[in-house]
C-alpha cells in the first residue's frame, strides 16, 4: 500500500504542475493556450521510439495498477481488521477518540476519491461528459467546466479529500517503510506530509477558483 500510494502521489504532484499551466495564458506570439501546448507535449514524448501519446498510456496503465493495486491493500487491511475485532462495535467510541479526522476518513474519502476520478476520466480523459460541445482545446473543456458551479464545488469537496487522505497516507507510508524511529522523525514526516497535502490542494483548486472568479479568462 506505500509504495502505490507514493506513485499515486507522485502523479498528483506532475498533474498539479500541468494544471497551473492554466495560469500561463496564451504562448507568446500564438493562439495557443500554454496549457494545450503542455498537453500535447505530454503526447509527443518519447517520440518517434513511441507512438504517438505512448508514453503518456504507459503512465496511465501504471498509475491504473497503482490504483487497483492500493485499493486491493485497502481492503486487505479492512477484512484483517474486521476478523481480529469480529466486527464489534464495542470499543468504536474509544478507536473514534484515538483516530485524527483525516485518519477516521481514509476508507471513505478514498471512495469518494475513486468516483472523482471515474468522472474526471469521462469528462476530460474519454469526454463522454462534454461540457464544450465541438471544443478540441483541452483548457477550453476545462475552462467550461469550472464555470459550473456544480463542478467546482464537486471538485473542491474531491481535492479537499484528497488531501486528506494525502496527508494521512504519506506520513503512514514512510512509518511503513521504516522512518517511524523516533519521535522528532515522526513529527518531520508528519510535517512534511501536511506540507505536501496543502501544497496540493492549493495548487489543484487555485487554476479553477480563478476561473470561476474570472481570473482567468479565455
Amino acid at each position: 500500500m506505500a509504495a502505490s500510494g507514493l506513485v499515486m502521489i507522485g502523479y498528483l504532484v506532475l498533474h498539479m504542475y500541468g494544471n497551473l499551466k492554466m495560469f500561463a495564458g496564451k504562448v507568446t506570439g500564438t493562439d495557443v493556450y500554454a496549457f494545450d501546448e503542455y498537453a500535447e507535449h505530454l503526447r509527443t514524448i518519447g517520440e518517434p521510439m513511441l507512438p504517438y501519446a505512448g508514453l503518456l498510456w504507459v503512465v496511465r496503465i501504471v498509475l491504473l495498477a497503482a490504483i487497483l493495486v492500493h485499493m486491493w491493500a485497502a481492503f486487505t487491511l479492512w477484512a484483517r481488521d474486521r476478523k481480529a475485532t469480529g466486527g464489534a462495535k464495542r470499543y468504536a467510541n474509544q478507536r473514534a477518540i484515538q483516530r485524527s479526522y483525516a485518519s477516521y476518513t481514509m476508507r471513505w474519502g478514498g471512495v469518494l476519491i475513486l468516483l472523482f476520478v471515474i468522472y474526471h476520466i469521462l469528462n476530460f480523459t474519454v469526454v463522454v461528459i462534454d461540457t464544450a460541445p465541438g471544443a478540441t482545446s483541452p483548457f477550453v473543456r476545462v475552462y467550461n467546466s469550472f464555470k459550473n458551479p456544480a463542478v467546482l464545488i464537486s471538485y473542491a469537496v474531491a481535492m479537499i479529500a484528497v488531501g486528506l487522505h494525502v496527508r494521512h497516507g504519506f506520513w503512514s507510508a514512510f512509518a511503513t517503510l521504516g522512518a517511524n524511529t523516533s519521535p522528532k522523525t515522526r513529527a518531520f514526516w508528519n510535517t512534511v506530509a501536511v506540507l505536501l497535502a496543502l501544497i496540493l490542494v492549493v495548487g489543484f483548486l487555485s487554476g479553477p477558483v480563478a476561473i470561476a472568479l474570472d481570473w482567468i479568462k479565455l
